[in-house]
């Protein structure tokens, strides 16, 4: 049985958090970049994968998977062949330690 859209969204809000959507379509590619803030990024469909610069880890991403970013993590970013659309969230830098990708599931 899979996570509903608005109940990944309300688990999020009942952190403190207040997710916003974006999607993009297959094949989109984000540019290496950092952020300011603490990032949480949760996969409601389709699927995205996470290039971490510094280690050339690549995270994959698919619906339900979480994954939390701190502040100046270089990153870059390729959604899969389906497309995809995200909830993100911005916490303040130094919230976060170190990235973690959680699994659908496990969060």
């Amino acid at each position: 049985m899979g996570t509903s859209r608005s109940s990944l969204a309300d688990r999020l809000r009942a952190e403190g958090l207040a997710p916003t959507r974006w999607s993009n379509g297959p094949g989109d590619r984000y540019a290496a970049h950092e952020h300011g803030y603490d990032k949480v990024i949760v996969v409601e469909v389709g699927s995205i994968a996470f290039i971490l610069v510094a280690d050339g880890r690549t995270l994959g991403l698919s619906a339900g998977d979480r994954l939390e970013l701190p502040a100046a993590t270089l990153h870059a970013a390729v959604v899969g062949a389906d497309g995809v659309a995200c909830l993100e969230a911005h916490r303040p830098a130094g919230s976060i330690v170190e990235w973690r990708r959680i699994r659908a599931g496990d969060w």
